[in-house]
């Protein structure tokens, strides 16, 4: 890494700027700025997550990376449910949401246009994708759509057993599928030619030399500080997120898009890239590995926090958002079952996730 580079200056950058903004509201311009270092700082810090990824090796690579990506949205989150009020009860639940609804129909439908436009037909592992999708499902109806049905509590809550049981089974759902996809069948998730062989060299950033041990400790001071500015500048910038969610007009779930959105840049980017080479079946890993660890880690998470956390805390779905989530799981079995796909698959999801968007901008 060079310090020509800005990821390695970035998070620098964004401590410095907490330091002057905290405890001060900043006028529009320099909240502006504001967003632009926090963003900067969002996706250093994957960066530098994946390059300690990448040097410890799987499986403690992938949870490394997911553990931070996971910081950056609960920080997130905590900090708008401390700073909103009873408003806020439900962002944990619509954030969640959207990183579901964007991943598997935005990155997932992204993936397969770019791929199918420059390649033609396109081909993937079904095995992998199949179970990545299964994973998917039931953690959303664990704890998406349950909470809308149970009668313990009122309304689309958890009593505190519930959410203890929804939480350790996403962490055992979690940790089931990355013990399965990196360690017991890690075929299952490799890129496959036409003929269903499957292409052990298939993403050369995945086979390169793991960076060296001070490279990689210097990542890791990084990340950390990294971490710090993203939950310290949202802390600042929270007020202004509100007030401008409702200076447009859009209702107060919809600020959980903007998290999803920001936290799943790097990932969207990173799964057209691989699309770009005809490596769909990476894009489905990181598109379907990123709903499930935002499930599967956010929800125990948020679950520990709401001890300390006032008023309730709502995850049930409700009936658009659940017709949308059911939708979206049976078209993307059938986009996944083939094991292959067209451009039209990839225009349907993405139709989807612009219904997603539309109907929580104007519900």
């Amino acid at each position: 890494m060079s310090w020509v580079n800005w990821r390695v200056p970035a998070p620098l950058v964004g401590v410095l700027v907490l330091a002057v903004a905290w405890g001060r509201t900043p006028p529009p311009v320099l909240t502006v700025l504001i967003a632009v270092v926090m963003a900067a700082a969002v996706l250093a810090a994957v960066h530098h997550a994946e390059v300690v990824a990448h040097r410890v090796g799987e499986p403690l690579g992938s949870l490394v990376l997911a553990v931070a990506v996971t910081v950056i949205e609960v920080g997130l989150i905590v900090t708008l449910m401390i700073s909103g009020g009873p408003e806020t009860s439900s962002l944990a639940r619509d954030t969640v949401f959207a990183a579901v609804m964007i991943t598997c129909n935005g990155i997932a439908g992204l993936a397969l246009v770019v791929a199918a436009t420059r390649h033609g037909l396109v081909v993937f592992n079904a095995e992998g994708s199949g179970a990545a999708l299964a994973t998917v499902a039931t953690l959303s109806t664990v704890c998406l759509v349950l909470p809308t049905v149970t009668t313990a509590r009122p309304g689309p809550e958890f009593s505190p057993s519930q959410l203890a049981f929804a939480a350790l089974a996403s962490l055992i759902l979690y940790a089931a599928f990355v013990s399965t996809q990196t360690v017991r069948h890690r075929d299952f998730f490799l890129p496959v030619t036409s003929d269903g062989e499957v292409i052990e060299t298939a993403d050369d950033d995945t086979h390169a030399a793991p960076p060296s041990a001070r490279t990689a400790r210097l990542s890791l001071a990084l990340l950390l500080v990294a971490l710090v500015a993203v939950v310290g500048l949202a802390k600042v910038l929270s007020p202004s997120i509100e007030s401008g969610v409702s200076a447009l007009g859009l209702p107060a779930s919809f600020v959980g898009v903007v998290i999803a959105l920001l936290v799943l840049l790097p990932e969207t980017l990173a799964a057209v890239n691989a699309a770009r080479r005809n490596r769909v079946q990476v894009s489905f890993n990181l598109a379907l590995g990123s709903a499930m660890a935002s499930i599967g880690l956010t929800i125990p998470a948020i679950a520990i926090a709401s001890i300390w956390l006032e008023g309730p805390l709502l995850l049930g779905l409700g009936a658009t958002q659940t017709v949308l989530l059911a939708i979206t799981v049976v078209v993307t079995t059938l986009t996944v079952v083939p094991g292959r796909a067209t451009r039209l698959q990839g225009v349907v999801h993405l139709v989807l996730a612009a219904a997603f968007v539309f109907l929580a901008a104007n519900p």
